[in-house]
């Protein structure tokens, strides 16, 4: 009856650590859409001399920084992708058909990556990290999401 009961102990405790382990990696709580519709003041993204409007943004775990872009229509835009993350792989997807922006980058973890367009016409344009790990929330449902705001 004892080593019995002690079994019973092994198996929750090995079902209880498999439990907070999957809590642990998905306890990253999702931003509301209240949160993304009041994005922080947008970076300016300056002209380089070659005329490239260029910015680095720093992937981490669940963002991009800044997250917030404002570019001029009609001028070559540069995006230097750089993950700071050691294991988890991210991607840049800003979609637009109607604008011609179609871009969906992989930025692998811990490298970089660079984007390369020219806005065609003004407006707001999410992008955004769709990666995903099996049946958990994807990196833009995490709040892996920005703004780029072409005037």
């Amino acid at each position: 009856m004892r080593r019995q009961f002690s079994d019973q102990v092994r198996q929750s405790a090995v079902v209880l650590a498999g439990l907070l382990a999957v809590l642990l990696f998905a306890s990253v709580p999702p931003r509301s859409s209240a949160d993304f519709s009041a994005p922080s003041p947008p970076v300016v993204v300056p002209v380089d001399r070659d005329g490239v409007q260029r910015v680095t943004i720093v992937v981490d775990s669940y963002s991009y920084t800044p997250s917030h872009l404002q570019v001029d229509v009609g001028k070559p835009v540069e995006l230097i992708l750089n993950s700071v993350t050691i294991i988890t792989p991210h991607n840049f997807v800003l979609k637009d058909p109607t604008a011609g922006l179609m871009i969906e980058e992989d930025v692998p973890s811990g490298k970089g990556t660079i984007v390369r367009f020219t806005p065609t016409q003004r407006g707001l344009f999410p992008f955004y990290c769709d990666k995903k790990l099996l049946f958990f929330k994807s990196h833009r449902d995490k709040g892996m999401e920005g703004l780029l705001d072409v005037r």
